[in-house]
């Protein structure tokens, strides 16, 4: 388990320091603002922590209301809205400096057998295998990542290894500009059989690519053009069990831009095909040269 890896698992394990809140930390790392996957999966973690063991989360829907300081703890408020024969709802509300900066509701259900289909097909891509850690690639293909891509010099926990061209690579090269992203990820450690960390682990994961889908479509990249961008809200359906240690093809597409908007969706399918997880992001995107 490399270090990062160790360090975001010690920033789940939230504090708890009254029967409905938490506290978290952030990465000791040089950063702006706080992550919004942390934000989210942090979140989970709080809301997971008031739900009996029998339900697992299969939804949630989150809005980010301002840019966390990673410099203070976070709390975490868990308001138990309704626990059901089968249904648990919660609502978690994230603070800093007295003000809500991330709220989200989670549902939980009981497991229940009934109809089953997928319509959803894995794209046919390249394995995981023969593919090139994230920071290898970017380094093969731009050399030293140089001080606009520092964030992307820093370990971390997950490995992603892309399918298709980064938006580094089709703002240097219109021809690779698109709508679509596919990236393979996994944690890299043997972790516990604990349904909930896998799907918190996902969550985290699920917020690194989004909005660089909807950058993709355009040809523009963090650090050499002219935008600014955050993540507006976020939604989750968990439809069966998974192992975040396992690889998963995250398949992602923006199908609309406009208004200094942008919308992503995408599908978390494990190698044998399954569809497991289901995504839908809102981003700003504004240029900075207007």
């Amino acid at each position: 388990m490399n270090e990062a890896l160790k360090e975001l698992l010690d920033l789940l394990d939230l504090e708890q320091i009254e029967l409905n809140f938490f506290r978290g930390r952030s990465p000791r790392e040089r950063i702006q603002r706080v992550f919004g996957g942390q934000v989210a999966a942090q979140a989970l973690v709080a809301a997971g922590r008031t739900v009996p063991s029998d339900r697992q989360v299969h939804s949630l829907h989150a809005y980010f209301i301002r840019p966390g300081d990673p410099s203070v703890p976070i709390v975490y408020e868990v308001d138990r809205q309704r626990d059901g024969r089968s249904f648990t709802t919660r609502r978690v509300v994230a603070i800093q400096h007295g003000r809500p900066i991330f709220t989200m509701s989670a549902s939980f259900h009981v497991h229940e057998e009934g109809v089953s289909h997928q319509a959803a097909q894995m794209p046919a891509v390249p394995g995981p295998e023969g593919l090139p850690p994230v920071l290898e690639h970017l380094r093969a293909q731009f050399g030293d990542v140089d001080e606009l891509r520092e964030g992307l010099s820093a370990p971390r926990p997950v490995d992603t290894r892309y399918v298709t061209p980064l938006t580094w690579e089709a703002q240097r090269d219109p021809s690779l500009i698109s709508s679509e992203t596919q990236v393979w990820f996994r944690y890299e450690a043997d972790l516990p059989d604990d349904p909930l960390l896998h799907i918190v682990l996902a969550a985290y994961a699920s917020d690194y690519t989004l909005v660089n889908t909807v950058l993709l479509a355009h040809g523009l990249a963090w650090g050499v053009s002219p935008i600014m961008g955050a993540s507006l809200d976020h939604a989750m359906w968990f439809h069966r069990p998974f192992r975040a240690d396992e690889w998963l093809l995250y398949a992602q597409e923006s199908p609309w831009s406009g208004s200094a908007r942008g919308l992503a969706r995408g599908q978390m399918f494990t190698a044998s095909g399954d569809l497991v997880v289901s995504v839908v992001q809102e981003c700003m995107i504004r240029r900075t040269d207007t």
